[in-house]
C-alpha cells in the first residue's frame, strides 16, 4: 500500500497537492485529524482498490491536530506502513500575500496580525517539518507547477497522461454537456437510408466501411487527430486529465459511432491514450 500524509503550512498549497494527487489515482482524505490516522490507514488498507494508494491530509485547524506527527508516524511503521511526509511550505512574505490577495485572514491569527498567526502555525508544525520526507517550497511555484512537482513524485508517466473519450452520439438527443470537441458528422450520407445498414451500427466491418469510404471522412478523421494530438501537450501542461471528443450524427448509431471508432484507433497509433464511449448507441 503506498500511503502519503501531507502537511504545511495554511496557504502553502495543500489543497493544490491534494488534488494533484487526487489526479495520480490516490484515495485523498482531507483535514484528517492525527489520532484517526492508523485507523485511517488500516481501513484503507483493508478495503483495498481505490483505496491501495491513499493521501491522508492534516489540518493544524483541526482540533484534533497533534504535534506529534512522529508518534502518528511511528505507530504507522510498527504496523508495517511505509508512509511518506511530504511538507508544504512558503516564505512568510509570500503567504501573507496570498493570505491578503484572498482577504482571508489567517486561521490561527485571532485578534492579531496576519504575520503573527503565521508565526503561531510554524511553531505548532516545527517537529512536523522535521519528519517530512518530502518538503516543497511553493514561494515559487504556480498551481501548474506544484501540480507538476507532485505528479512527477508520486504520479508515475502513466498517471500524468492525457485520457482522451471519443464519444459517439445523436443530436436528436441533445448534445453531450462534459464535451470539449464537438464534431458532426451529418455532412456523410447516412447508412440508414441503404435497407441492408439500417439494422446494423457503426461497429460493425459493413457500416464503418461505408463511411470511411464516403468523401471526405478519412481526411474529416485525420484533420481531428492531428489537431487533437497537437493539443494534448498544452492541456497536460496545464494540468487537464481528461479530454471528451463528442462525435454527432443524427441518431447516434451509424456515421458518429464508426467516426469515433477510427478516430480512437488513430489516436492510439499516436501514442495518445483514447478509448470509445457510444451514448445513445442501442436508443433506437
Amino acid at each position: 500500500m503506498a500511503l502519503v500524509v501531507v502537511t504545511g503550512v495554511s496557504g502553502g498549497g495543500r489543497s493544490t497537492v491534494a488534488r494533484a494527487l487526487e489526479n495520480v489515482g490516490y484515495y485523498v482524505v482531507d483535514n484528517l485529524p492525527q489520532a484517526l490516522m492508523l485507523e485511517m490507514a488500516e481501513l484503507a488498507f483493508a478495503a483495498g482498490g481505490a483505496t491501495k494508494h491513499t493521501a491522508m491530509v492534516l489540518d493544524v485547524r483541526s482540533r484534533a491536530f497533534s504535534t506529534d506527527l512522529a508518534g502518528a508516524i511511528r505507530a504507522l511503521k510498527e504496523r508495517g506502513f511505509q508512509p511518506r511526509v511530504v511538507f508544504v511550505d512558503a516564505d512568510d512574505e509570500v503567504l501573507i500575500r496570498r493570505f491578503e490577495s484572498v482577504r482571508r485572514s489567517h486561521p490561527l491569527q485571532g485578534d492579531g496580525r496576519l504575520a503573527e498567526g503565521i508565526a503561531i502555525e510554524r511553531g505548532l508544525l516545527e517537529e512536523a517539518r522535521e519528519q517530512a520526507d518530502v518538503i516543497i517550497d511553493t514561494s515559487h511555484l504556480n498551481v501548474n507547477q506544484l501540480r507538476r512537482r507532485v505528479e512527477e513524485l508520486f504520479g508515475g508517466e502513466d498517471a500524468r497522461r492525457l485520457r482522451v473519450t471519443v464519444l459517439s452520439f445523436g443530436f436528436k438527443y441533445g448534445l453531450p454537456a462534459d464535451a470539449d470537441f464537438v464534431l458532426d458528422a451529418r455532412f456523410l450520407p447516412n447508412p440508414y437510408w441503404v435497407p441492408e445498414l439500417r439494422e446494423h451500427t457503426g461497429r460493425e466491418e459493413a457500416v464503418s466501411e461505408y463511411v470511411l469510404g464516403q468523401h471526405g471522412a478519412v481526411s474529416f478523421v485525420e484533420t481531428y487527430a492531428r489537431l487533437i494530438g497537437a493539443t494534448a501537450p498544452g492541456f497536460e501542461r496545464e494540468g487537464k486529465r481528461y479530454l471528451t471528443v463528442a462525435v454527432g450524427c443524427t441518431g447516434g448509431k451509424h456515421r458518429s459511432v464508426a467516426i469515433a471508432e477510427e478516430l480512437a484507433s488513430r489516436l492510439r497509433l499516436a501514442r495518445l491514450s483514447a478509448h470509445t464511449h457510444h451514448r445513445d448507441l442501442g436508443r433506437e
